[in-house]
């Protein structure tokens, strides 16, 4: 499992999540993730998640679980997830959730967050809000050092980003922890499929 989790990308976690909503073909995977604008978290083509589902397949993340023909159009594989493959996607959530150093993996354990709990997902974001007030503190004593020295400012600017960039994470980040902790804060995948996503599935399908 460790390998698996190793080698997963922010696009095979992607696709696990996806078919933990129910079973589909990669065609389907495609059309859903784009009419959902998932392609503003990572590069989506024909050729990547095909090549991808085939890599979770021999990982033994997602499984076979029939072939399909519609008129004129080939044959469409559907796979549906194993449960080596939702404990993966679980396990890799929590892995990057409080992570500072890979921001892109960042993005798409945040999309995919609301597969955990809600207590453990606020754990996991506090000790993300430990290391980023930690990287603040750092990178503010550098700063200060910086200019004590007499660097000039034109040499700083990005040091100045990165320390205004910090502080917006972390309040946003304390803003987030604060709705979470409020019970009224809706938490969790829907019981029922909603309408929207059924909506959503049967464009896929067209």
């Amino acid at each position: 499992m460790t390998d698996a989790l190793n080698r997963l990308t922010p696009l095979g976690l992607m696709v696990l999540t996806l078919l933990d909503e129910g079973d589909m073909h990669p065609y389907e995977m495609i059309r859903l993730m784009r009419m959902r604008r998932d392609d503003r978290l990572v590069t989506i083509t024909n050729g990547t998640v095909y090549h991808t589902v085939a890599r979770l397949e021999r990982a033994g993340l997602v499984a076979e679980v029939g072939v399909d023909r519609e008129g004129n159009r080939p044959e469409r594989t559907t796979y549906a997830v194993t449960d080596a493959g939702a404990r993966a996607a679980a396990d890799w959530v929590r892995r990057e959730l409080p992570r500072v150093d890979r921001p892109a993996e960042f993005r798409v354990a945040l999309a995919e967050a609301h597969n955990l709990d809600r207590g453990e997902v606020i754990d996991l974001l506090a000790a993300r809000r430990t290391e980023l007030e930690a990287a603040r503190d750092a990178l503010a004593d550098g700063h200060r050092f910086a200019r004590h020295k007499g660097v000039p400012d034109q040499y700083l600017l990005e040091v100045d980003r990165d320390e205004v960039m910090l502080a917006a994470d972390l309040a946003w980040l304390d803003g987030l922890l604060a709705r979470l902790a409020d019970p009224d804060f809706a938490w969790g995948p829907d019981p029922e499929p909603s309408e929207r996503y059924l909506a959503q599935r049967k464009a896929a399908r067209l």
